[in-house]
């Protein structure tokens, strides 16, 4: 296969295809439609716009293989066999996504199909995105031996601390190289490298590690899109409940921020805190994150020491290092460390781009409801702003 930017269909992360079928489970009709967001409004041009159309063309290339076939459904068991034999036959559809330059030459996608399908589509779209930019506009291309040295330092801390990691940096990677470069020395040399967010990887350097494996739960869609038809004040405790029902406790870190923590902490009630292992923490204060979900642990008499934060918001490992110290003792961490990771090349700076859920249709007799998303940190929130005031005022925040 030719150089591409994608080059496996389960070059993804692993969340998408557990929320794929969770949407089949669940809201097989469902519709949704995913925007794209670039927070920097960056000008683009033409010319790149049809570079990065041809790299999304590619895309439709793209089949499960044989040898994929069989290695994910040992190393994803918990996601049955049908829905990889329904993967087989899975093809991205390069005309649903929407590629424009408004009036301001700021770029514009958006991508529209049965939810299960269109899922998939967000991290691809994102990692093109940033690859075909780099490739036209990057001014000094990748320094290896920067690189390599910062993964030798990085290494080394995670070594030194017994810090457990994993790489979730495919959505905003460098380029595919870098991701696979990064991903191979990781592999060989730190020894609390868990895994890769990206299937594929996980997969290609599990013959090096055999502990290597996938890692991802869910990501705010499946919130999002929940609050959308049955409003947000119950949205977590109905996905908790669902997310159970299908995976029986298979993949037990629940996201907890998509209307702020203190929502969440509404929801978590003693029978889901003590049912899931742990949560993930994506936005606002991280010590007062975990700081609040110990009491909350405490609050039911659990010990926080049986259960787990996962840290994923925006880490460099002195940042991870600092936090694991803080929370030695009292409760289990690990973290998922992308940017950093993925788009340290010594030469230029990364995207800030994001593609989310806006819209969501339970099936096509029913209204289009717009979606939203909170966050606990300014500027991460999400959604029309007339629906934004009407959550906050719904849910009080």
């Amino acid at each position: 296969m030719k150089e591409t930017a994608i080059r496996s269909i389960i070059e993804n992360d692993l969340y998408k295809f557990s929320m794929s079928y969770y949407y089949q489970r669940t809201t097989p009709e469902g519709i949704g439609t995913f925007h794209f967001k670039d927070r920097n409004n960056l000008v683009f041009t033409q010319e790149y716009v049809d570079a990065l159309k041809q790299e999304l063309k590619n895309l439709e290339s793209l089949a499960l293989t044989e040898d994929e076939f069989s290695w994910c459904l040992t190393n994803i068991s918990y996601i049955p066999r049908c829905y990889f034999e329904w993967l087989r036959g899975f093809r991205y559809d390069s005309s649903l996504i929407n590629v424009y330059l408004d009036e301001d030459r700021h770029l514009q996608i958006e991508v529209t199909d049965n939810i299960y399908k269109v899922t998939l589509y967000e991290v691809p779209i994102l990692a093109t995105v940033s690859e075909v930019y780099n490739r036209m506009y990057g001014t000094g291309g990748v320094d290896w031996d920067y690189i390599d040295a910062q993964l030798a330092k990085k290494t080394a801390i995670s070594n030194e601390s017994g810090l457990k990691f994993a790489n979730f940096g495919m959505r905003r990677r460098y380029s595919r190289e870098v991701e696979d470069h990064v991903t191979e020395y990781l592999t060989r040399n730190a020894k609390y490298f868990i895994g890769s967010s990206t299937v594929y990887f996980a997969m290609k350097y599990q013959s090096i590690r055999k502990d290597l494996k996938p890692i991802g739960t869910m990501a705010h869609e499946l919130m999002m899109a929940t609050a959308a038809f049955m409003g947000p004040k119950e949205a977590n405790y109905y996905v908790m409940q669902k997310w159970n029902e299908i995976y029986g406790g298979a993949m037990g870190t629940m996201l907890p921020d998509c209307f702020t923590l203190d929502v969440f902490l509404r929801n978590f009630s003693m029978d889901m805190a003590k049912l899931y292992d742990g949560v993930r923490h994506d936005s606002g204060d991280p010590y007062k994150f975990g700081d609040k979900i110990i009491a909350k642990y405490e609050s039911y008499h659990i010990d926080p020491a049986t259960k787990s934060i996962v840290f994923s918001d925006g880490l460099d490992f002195d940042a991870a290092l600092a936090i694991q110290k803080y929370f030695e003792g009292r409760i289990k961490v690990s973290f998922g460390i992308g940017t950093n990771l993925t788009n340290d090349v010594g030469t230029e700076s990364s995207l800030n781009i994001v593609m989310k859920l806006h819209s969501f249709q339970v099936n096509p007799r029913q209204p289009i409801y717009k979606c939203v998303k909170l966050s606990d940190s300014p500027g991460k929130e999400l959604g029309d702003p007339e629906e934004v005031r009407n959550y906050k005022s719904i849910l009080g925040v």
